[in-house]
């Protein structure tokens, strides 16, 4: 195999270890905040990996900078969701143990 091509290997087996760190975080981890964390982080690197994987693979410069996008999009909107799904957790935490802010 071309040196190309075992970095390209190297980087998607990567993106898929981060993907499996992540999901485990997800079945291990005891509450919703860490689960999130886990979930988070783990997959957005994983996803980095994996897109960088891909745009390499491509020959396509103009495929490289939508993949890109992708991955920017992503990263954005999973922070985005976990902290509304964090925030919605607490405020259900106080209401239930009766405390206002």
């Amino acid at each position: 195999m071309m040196i190309k091509e075992i970095f390209i290997v190297i980087l998607l087996v990567a993106g898929c270890f981060f993907f499996l760190a992540g999901t485990l975080g997800l079945l291990r981890f005891p509450d919703l905040f860490s689960r999130l964390h886990a979930l988070t982080n783990a997959d957005n690197l994983g996803l980095g990996f994996i897109a960088a994987g891909i745009a390499l693979y491509i020959a396509s410069p103009w495929a490289a900078v939508k993949i890109f996008f992708i991955w920017i999009l992503t990263l954005l909107s999973s922070a985005t969701s976990s902290y509304l799904i964090a925030r919605f957790q607490r405020e259900q935490e106080k209401s239930k143990n009766g405390k206002e802010e």
